[in-house]
């Protein structure tokens, strides 16, 4: 469960520093306030106050030294820290890090930003000591934060105010049972502090031929694992195992359009299966169904320099178990070792409701 952890910090935390040219920096202190968002009104009991925290933010800003930097506008990458007062003694407070990007519009006083890194809550479920907590099964958990922000830089000398809205998410991704999880919808309002006196130019060399970008149809297998539970608390943790394999086509520098299939072996329903067969009859579940699925996923790929971003919208062909629909979701980070080989680190789930977080390794041919 830690490796777990440490693994997804570390893959985002080295998407920061894979590049080292001219570069500026800056510090951010945010403070917010806001409403927990009644995603499922199982968790309507722990819904109390107005959660409120503080954000630590260090940003490195790029200058265009390198071709995708001017591809994404001249993004900043850095990390943070969050403390969050949820404002009730059942879910306790939370701290979490980050690695984090963010990316600007209009004439760059716009910024959006996204974080991706670890929460560690003070009051996780027990069931004697804590057992109205369902949003949290474990202490440690995979966090994710956006926040869209109108910003002004050295407004007095360097410093800067900045305000918006963030949206926290805190999950085990179903990793251990219960996981309701909890979305924190905020305000909040900050100021920046520049350490460099001046800002850098920005590089401006790509031509307009930098958007003529072909690349003949890639062939892609991939093989993903890890461990779940169902919802069906102390049912026990299993593993699962993906077997993936699709095709892409590179359309600019910046996506690939992905079509393809996976085959599901998802150890938990097993459990789920006998689980339903006996102590639900209504259900009319033999208890001899299939545990393996089979789908058909649509996809994007958004290339960030060695790294990017996956979204994908498959649909079960082979569905012989009802398990939270027909339909699925997947997101997540792939990292590129060369032109060739790739490592993931994936979400699964079924609209709002995570299935499990899935390390993947493959090849690209």
């Amino acid at each position: 469960m830690r490796l777990f952890f440490f693994c997804t910090f570390f893959l985002l935390f080295s998407l920061m520093f894979s590049q080292e040219k001219s570069h500026t920096s800056y510090f951010e202190v945010n403070y917010f306030k806001g409403n927990i968002a009644l995603h499922n009104n199982d968790i309507l009991h722990l819904i109390k106050g107005h959660p409120e925290g503080f954000i630590l933010s260090w940003n490195k800003k790029t200058y265009g030294f390198n071709d995708w930097e001017q591809r994404f506008n001249y993004p900043d990458y850095g990390v943070s820290f969050a403390y969050q007062n949820l404002k009730n003694d059942v879910l306790g407070n939370v701290a979490s890090a980050y690695a984090h990007y963010n990316f600007y519009f209009f004439k760059r006083h716009l910024m959006f930003r996204i974080g991706q890194g670890l929460a560690y809550t003070n009051n996780p479920y027990d069931k004697e000591n804590n057992y109205r907590n369902i949003a949290f099964g474990t202490r440690f958990m995979s966090s994710t934060y956006l926040m869209l922000n109108y910003k002004k830089e050295r407004i007095v000398d360097k410093f800067g105010l900045q305000a918006g809205f963030s949206l926290l998410h805190y999950s085990n991704a179903n990793v251990k049972a219960p996981n309701t999880s909890i979305n924190s919808i905020t305000f909040n309002l900050g100021v920046t502090y520049n350490f460099d006196d001046e800002e850098l130019d920005y590089q401006k060399t790509l031509g307009e031929n930098d958007r003529k970008f072909t690349q003949p149809i890639k062939y892609n297998l991939a093989f993903r694992a890890g461990v779940n539970e169902s919802d069906v608390v102390d049912s026990g943790q299993f593993p699962f195992y993906i077997i993936s394999a699709y095709a892409d086509k590179r359309i600019n520098r910046k996506s690939a359009l992905q079509l393809g299939t996976d085959v599901f072996f998802s150890n938990f329903l097993k459990e789920l299966i006998y689980y339903q067969s006996v102590s639900f009859p209504e259900e009319n579940v033999s208890g001899d169904e299939d545990y393996k699925r089979v789908g058909v996923f649509a996809g994007h790929e958004l290339f960030i320099n060695k790294t990017s971003l996956v979204t994908q919208l498959g649909y079960y062909v082979y569905y012989p178990f009802d398990f939270e629909g027909r339909t699925y979701f997947r997101i997540g980070l792939k990292r590129y070792f060369n032109d060739k080989w790739f490592g993931a680190l994936t979400l699964k789930s079924h609209g709002a409701k995570a299935e499990a977080v899935e390390f993947g390794i493959g090849v690209r041919l």
